[in-house]
C-alpha cells in the first residue's frame, strides 16, 4: 500500500473510530465518491487540504465547491446566501485566515482586534446604532446624516445582501501624535464577505466615506454599537442582542463584550469617569453608487 493511501487512512482514522476496522482485505471501496463528500462534511479546512493533498482523485473530490460551501456556512453559522460571485474556497479563506480591515490600509493606527463572527443581510437596509436599549426605534428625518447626528442612530439603504463577517478593532484615535497617544478608538468593523477578494478594495479605489456623527456630552456608562437587519428587528435572535445582561460585563469589567446573532452584532465596553463619546458612522461602497459593502461604528471619549 502506498505512502498515501496510509496517510489517508491515517486521517480517516481521526475522522471517525468506526473506520478504524477497515483493513487491506475489507470490501469497503476507498474511492467511493458520495462517501467522501459525506466525509468531506465533517472536516475543517486545514483537514480539508490535508486530505486534498493526498492524490490527485481526493483533490477532484474535495475541492468540489459543495464541499466548501457546506464548510463556509457551518463554521460561520450562518444561511445560504444565494448567488455568489467568489468560489467558496476563497470565501472560506478570506474569513478563516486571520485577516482584518486594518493590516490592508491604515497599519499604522492599528493596535488591537478580535473576530465577533458571522451574520446575515436578509434586506438591503442597515439600522446603524449606539444605543442598544429596547425597543430598536427608525426615527424618520429628512437624511441618514441628521439622524445619526441628533440620535445616534439611523438606517443606511442599499447594503449588500449575503454574509458579513464582524470584528471588533482597536485603533489609534487621529488626532493624536502617534508617539505619545494614550488614547483609542473602538471600531466595530464589518464587511461582506465578498469584500476582500473584490478588486476596487484590492486596489483602494474603494475607501470609507463619513456617513454621520454623534456627540455624546455627558458621562457614558459604556461605549456600545450595533448593526442590524431593518427585515429582522422584530426576530426573537435580535431581541437577545438587547438583553444587555445576559452578555454585557458587570460595572467594573473593562473587557470589551460582542453579540452576534444570524442577523445582528453588537458591542459593548464599560467605561471609567469620562465626560461623553465622539461617534463615528463611516460606510464603504462598490463604486459612487454602488451597494454598501463595510459599515465602520467608531467610538472615541471626548
Amino acid at each position: 500500500m502506498g505512502k498515501r493511501m496510509r496517510r489517508t487512512r491515517a486521517l480517516c482514522c481521526c475522522v471517525s473510530p468506526r473506520l478504524k476496522f477497515l483493513t487491506s482485505h475489507s470490501i469497503f471501496s476507498w474511492y467511493e465518491e458520495d462517501l467522501w463528500t459525506e466525509i468531506a462534511k465533517f472536516l475543517d479546512g486545514k483537514s480539508l487540504v490535508m486530505l486534498a493533498a493526498t492524490s490527485k482523485w481526493f483533490r477532484r473530490i474535495i475541492m468540489e465547491e459543495s464541499v466548501w460551501k457546506h464548510a463556509c456556512l457551518r463554521d460561520l453559522q450562518v444561511p445560504d446566501p444565494g448567488k455568489i460571485t467568489f468560489k467558496w474556497i476563497n470565501l472560506y479563506a478570506t474569513a478563516f485566515n486571520g485577516c482584518h480591515s486594518f493590516q490592508f490600509r491604515q497599519q499604522d493606527k492599528h493596535i488591537d482586534w478580535m473576530r465577533i463572527g458571522a451574520f446575515s443581510f436578509d434586506s438591503q437596509n442597515a439600522l446603524l446604532t449606539k444605543n442598544l436599549i429596547p425597543p430598536l426605534k427608525i426615527l424618520k428625518e429628512k437624511t441618514t446624516e441628521k439622524m445619526l447626528e441628533l440620535n445616534g442612530s439611523g438606517v443606511v439603504r442599499n447594503v449588500k445582501r449575503g454574509i458579513w463577517i464582524a470584528d471588533l478593532q482597536l485603533v489609534r484615535c487621529p488626532v493624536c501624535d502617534l508617539n505619545t497617544c494614550d488614547g483609542t478608538m473602538q471600531v466595530l468593523d464589518a464587511r461582506h464577505i465578498e469584500l476582500f477578494l473584490s478588486e476596487g478594495f484590492q486596489d483602494g479605489s474603494w475607501d470609507f466615506e463619513l456617513l454621520g456623527s454623534h456627540n455624546e456630552k455627558k458621562q457614558a456608562d459604556g461605549a456600545s454599537a450595533g448593526i442590524f437587519d431593518v427585515k429582522r428587528l422584530k426576530d426573537c435572535s435580535t431581541s437577545a442582542v438587547l438583553d444587555l445582561k445576559t452578555w454585557v460585563g458587570k460595572p467594573n469589567d473593562w473587557q470589551p463584550k460582542a453579540m452576534i446573532t444570524p442577523y445582528a452584532v453588537a458591542v459593548n465596553t464599560n467605561l471609567q469617569e469620562n465626560e461623553g463619546l465622539h461617534v463615528k458612522f463611516h460606510v464603504m461602497k462598490s463604486g459612487k453608487n454602488g451597494e454598501i459593502v463595510s459599515i465602520r461604528i467608531s467610538e472615541q471619549l471626548m
